[in-house]
């Protein structure tokens, strides 16, 4: 649907109930109202997928979705961090607009894509990673992990309360239950089902037969690993993501993660490599800084094979079922990751890694198999997506478009040529200063405002964003165009600095808030 195709809802951003019981009542799955499955995790670098980078890593289901579907090469979050990210794919807004800019509490009162699914007839489903702080709203079933969840005995609760999954695994946990949900979802109304995993997420926890596959890998250093940040300095020089100074102990793996049962610490302990002490009299300059980029490889990738072999799973009960005929798979991540680029881990900045998310989609019968599309997409669009593919009215106050035009091959001739971005949590453990910017499909301009520094780097003679070319002559009419382009399109989205000047109360919840009570299930993934 277009811009023109959007309808105005009643105040509470929900559809009339009378309108949404009948809706329910001629639900049926159907070509025109597929059954949605939304497989999302955490901190995944496009570049570690082998669809889209085959030099890093092997993710042959993830491929598997690309060579039936397409694959989108241009799809960036407009808040790189993870609670705003998530709040922006739910509610199709950016987070000035949502109120989720940082760490902070979701509204969960507010409309979203799976309450207006929910009300179309559709069954919805929230598995997994939430990092919403408020419970889920829009689902007829959740169950999922408390604030960043544990990839070891896991905990998760339902409304009912908390189980404690003794022996068990983030990522297989996490697809069980989805199996479990698609084999008694109703067989006469459509599904929505978000698997959302805990991985990759730092602290890079895999499961102890994937830790033991890739303990003896080697990866290359990236091109700008050893980044002296030139004419960047202002924006970098205090960031705390570098590999060589805050990669710490605990990601090293050099103690067990903290909180393991015995049992489970044994398991642990038995299949953790036998690591050398890593201090100034063993490995001493880049010799230790390569060590760690490859520690921090190796503990990545396992985290992603896990997910990678979910997608397997999935996909292998779709095919069984003939659901495969009538289902839409999409995978994303929240936003992208520094993969040693820049000498850096993690997110944040404006900076192509950590803002290019993966987003490849499965849509048997409507998109051709092994194509990829390469308009500009942002996590805006995902609710308004999301909606089109079930043939549900977008409402007008969303601020992305559709993109089931495009998964069509038919890319409307007004389509985006740049976007916003704006990165708010400052301060913060991080070190990344807020900044705001707009990306075009050659340029970047990047507007660090409280130490008033600019960037402006030229994509196509400068892929990696090492030369700030801002107040360099020969590109002052593009620095001027591209100045006068943000603060219209920061007009545009209605960003009124409603977040720049306070801090928002942090919404993270303690992980012993569910403790009380706790179930204890015993599995054996590890």
């Amino acid at each position: 649907m277009n811009k023109l195709q959007k309808v105005s809802l009643c105040t509470a951003g929900l559809l009339p109930l009378a309108g949404a019981n009948a809706q329910q009542a001629s639900a049926q799955p159907s070509p025109e109202r597929p059954n949605v499955i939304f497989i999302f995790t955490d901190d995944h670098a496009a570049n570690a997928i082998s669809a889209y980078n085959k030099a890093l890593t092997h993710t042959p289901n993830m491929d598997r979705l690309a060579q039936n579907g397409m694959v989108f090469d241009n799809c960036f979050a407009t808040n790189s961090i993870s609670t705003p990210s998530r709040a922006t794919v739910l509610t199709g807004k950016y987070s000035h607009l949502n109120g989720t800019p940082v760490f902070n509490e979701f509204d969960g009162s507010q409309q979203t894509f799976p309450k207006l699914l929910q009300q179309a007839g559709y069954t919805t489903a929230m598995i997994g990673k939430w990092h919403l702080t408020s419970d889920p709203t829009g689902f007829d079933h959740w169950d999922i992990f408390p604030g960043q969840g544990l990839y070891y005995d896991p905990i998760m609760y339902t409304a009912e309360g908390g189980t404690r999954y003794k022996g068990g695994y983030a990522t297989n946990l996490v697809t069980d239950k989805a199996i479990e949900f698609i084999e008694n979802a109703p067989k006469d109304r459509p599904f929505l089902l978000m698997c959302h995993h805990k991985a990759p997420h730092r602290p890079f926890q895999p499961r102890p037969d994937l830790r033991e596959k890739y303990k003896d890998m080697t990866f290359p250093i990236p091109e700008t690993f050893w980044d002296d940040y030139a004419t960047r300095e202002a924006a970098l020089k205090d960031n705390k993501m570098t590999i060589a100074d805050w990669f710490t102990n605990n990601d090293l793996k050099l103690t067990p993660p903290p909180g393991l049962p015995s049992d489970s610490l044994a398991k642990w302990l038995a299949s953790s490599p036998k690591m050398l002490v890593v201090d100034g009299d063993t490995l001493r300059g880049r010799e230790l800084i390569q060590y760690k980029y490859n520690r921090y490889m190796q503990d990545y990738l396992a985290c992603i094979e896990a997910v990678d072999e979910s997608i397997g799973q999935i996909l292998d009960y779709l095919e069984q079922t003939g659901l495969d005929k009538n289902t839409v798979v999409i995978y994303s991540s929240d936003q992208g990751f520094f993969l040693g680029e820049h000498g850096l881990f993690d997110k944040r900045y404006m900076y192509e890694e950590s803002i290019r998310m993966p987003f490849i989609v499965m849509w048997k019968g409507v998109i051709q198999p092994g194509t990829r599309n390469h308009d500009l997409v942002t996590n805006v669009d995902f609710a308004e997506t999301f909606l089109d593919m079930a043939g549900v009215d977008i409402p007008e106050d969303m601020q992305g478009r559709s993109l089931v035009p495009l998964m069509k091959g038919k890319t409307p001739k007004d389509w985006r040529k740049d976007f916003y971005y704006r990165y708010y949590h400052d301060p913060n453990e991080h070190g990344t200063p807020a900044h705001y910017g707009v990306r075009t499909e050659r340029y970047k301009l990047i507007y660090f405002w409280r130490l008033d520094h600019w960037e402006l780097f030229d994509l196509k003679k400068d892929p990696n964003e090492l030369v700030n070319l801002y107040g360099n002559p020969k590109y002052a009419k593009i620095q001027k165009r591209l100045t006068e382009r943000l603060y219209a399109l920061k007009k545009e989205v209605k960003d009124e600095d409603q977040f720049a000047y306070y801090t928002l109360k942090s919404g993270i919840v303690p992980r012993d808030k569910y403790a009380k009570d706790m179930k204890v299930v015993h599995r054996n993934d590890m």
